[in-house]
């Protein structure tokens, strides 16, 4: 029985981490998003009580933590944000279970992508864009063959590019969602659904390391999901 394969496609430097944590498991790197900083205001940033990050990607935009609070989305970005030297406070792992902890945090202030999965109720400044890029050959390669693939989706947005990029597949794939949402943004070829107990990469790395693990017959199965 052939091994599958993992294709990451978040930008490198995360792909690269998220390979890391997974011994054991045949990844192939080939992002199909890189990050690039918007220009805006940075002034704003020192005059608010408090920041919101809902990714990792937009904590490097803040400038040094120096000890002012943060609230977070989970733990990848809690991290993050720790070692940029804020003082966290995380939250339960998706946009939607943030909106509790807002109340009371009138000013905070929301740093986040070009492109949002969620809005959240408070103000924003998008300080980075996610930009779109061509799948690399060797991740092209993989998906006209053989092997079956292991697909990781970190969110709606790379859930949509790759719908494209999987839609005439011939290898067989099984996604792994890191969220509801991202499951449903994917509309490419799938022989096996899975969602993320949690909305966080540990999470994700469980299944995908069950699957690796396991046998690979998505290519007969159903889509499913659980």
């Amino acid at each position: 029985m052939t091994a599958p394969l993992c294709l990451l496609t978040r930008p490198l430097a995360q792909s690269v981490a998220f390979a890391a944590e997974m011994p054991g498991v045949d990844c192939l790197i080939a992002p199909i998003l890189r990050i690039e900083a918007l220009p805006f205001d940075a002034t704003q940033l020192a005059a608010v009580p408090g920041l919101i990050f809902t990714s990792a990607n937009a904590v490097p935009f803040a400038g040094p933590g120096q000890g002012r609070r943060a609230l977070v989305v989970g733990p990848q970005t809690a991290a993050a944000a720790r070692a940029a030297g804020f003082a966290v406070e995380e939250g339960p792992g998706d946009a939607l279970g943030m909106l509790p902890l807002l109340e009371g945090r009138s000013g905070w202030l929301h740093l986040h992508g070009r492109h949002r999965a969620r809005a959240l109720p408070t103000l924003g400044i998008a300080v980075y864009d996610q930009v779109a890029l061509p799948l690399p050959d060797a991740a092209r390669a993989a998906l006209a063959g053989t092997r079956p693939l292991i697909l990781p989706l970190f969110s709606p947005r790379s859930a949509e590019l790759l719908s494209d990029a999987t839609a005439a597949a011939q290898a067989p794939i099984a996604t792994v969602a890191i969220s509801a949402r991202a499951d449903a943004a994917y509309q490419g070829s799938a022989g096996l659904r899975r969602i993320a107990d949690r909305p966080e990469g540990a999470s994700m790395q469980r299944v995908i390391m069950s699957l690796a693990a396991g046998g690979c017959d998505w290519g007969t199965n159903p889509d499913t999901v659980g």
